[in-house]
């Protein structure tokens, strides 16, 4: 069953906005920099209006840091980090965060891809710090995030979005794919430009959910072998500029994307 979302106004609704952010870590450093971002950095931000959708380990590079925020509209985003990278958190924080990263600058600034393409965190509820802590917690993570970013040739979204609606989510559902959101390029401005994002990106970015790593490896054999996705599949590629990127992310205890809905 997806997890699209059905109700525009729900009131746990990830933000229009969104930020799609790598870090690439200095070696070992990831769980540190998780620690730290899950302790000081949830609560914090989002008391500024942001919402923190989701943090992940890459399964495939740990040395990667990859995690979702969310705001209202980009005035909203101006804002919001403008207070939270102005206030005494940051300040108390960023020596240590810092320390941690390469590289903190391959960001994507994205919008839903269609009306209802956006992530619903409704009934979902966050781990607090103690429970995250616990070893056999009940909200212990097992879950699998798989990111697509296909890189499109100008012109080539509105054709490229349609095909993956009609053809590719039905696939993805039939197969025990739960898709979680998917989005475009947002080509505004950079409101807050002490954080750079990349520009000159086009790109459709889907997400896509899977109970744990057994369920997303039993469910790639038939998404391969599906005659409707490789069709897709073939069309898709006349629309990219460049090879799709593949990330396989594993959602830390504290990520709202990613966990089971909690009643």
């Amino acid at each position: 069953m997806m997890d699209l979302v059905r109700n525009e106004t729900s009131p746990r609704l990830a933000s229009p906005i969104v930020e799609f952010r790598q870090y690439t870590l200095k070696p070992g450093q990831c769980e540190t920099l998780i620690a730290l971002f899950d302790r000081e950095f949830v609560e914090t931000q989002e008391a500024t209006g942001m919402t923190v959708i989701g943090q992940f380990r890459d399964l495939d590079r740990p040395d990667m840091f990859v995690w979702l925020r969310g705001f209202e509209d980009m005035e909203a985003r101006r804002n919001a980090l403008t207070a939270f990278y102005g206030g005494p958190v940051w300040a108390a924080h960023r020596d240590a965060a810092n320390a941690t990263m390469i590289d903190s600058d391959d960001v994507l600034l994205l919008k839903p891809a269609w009306q209802g393409a956006g992530f619903d965190l409704s009934g979902r509820r966050r781990s607090t710090s103690a429970e995250a802590g616990k070893p056999n917690s009940e909200n212990a993570l097992g879950g699998i995030v798989e990111v697509s970013i296909h890189h499109l040739r100008p012109g080539e979204e509105a054709g490229f979005t349609e095909r993956f609606r009609t053809e590719a989510v039905p696939q993805l559902a039939a197969n025990g794919a739960r898709l979680l959101g998917a989005f475009v390029t947002e080509s505004s401005e950079n409101t807050f430009p002490r954080l750079p994002v990349r520009i000159g990106e086009n790109v459709f970015l889907s997400a896509t959910g899977f109970d744990n790593e057994a369920r997303h490896a039993f469910s790639r054999a038939p998404l391969a072998a599906s005659p409707a996705l490789q069709a897709f599949q073939r069309s898709a590629e006349q629309s990219l500029a460049r090879p799709t990127e593949v990330l396989r992310l594993s959602p830390t205890a504290r990520s709202l994307l990613g966990t089971s809905a909690i009643a």
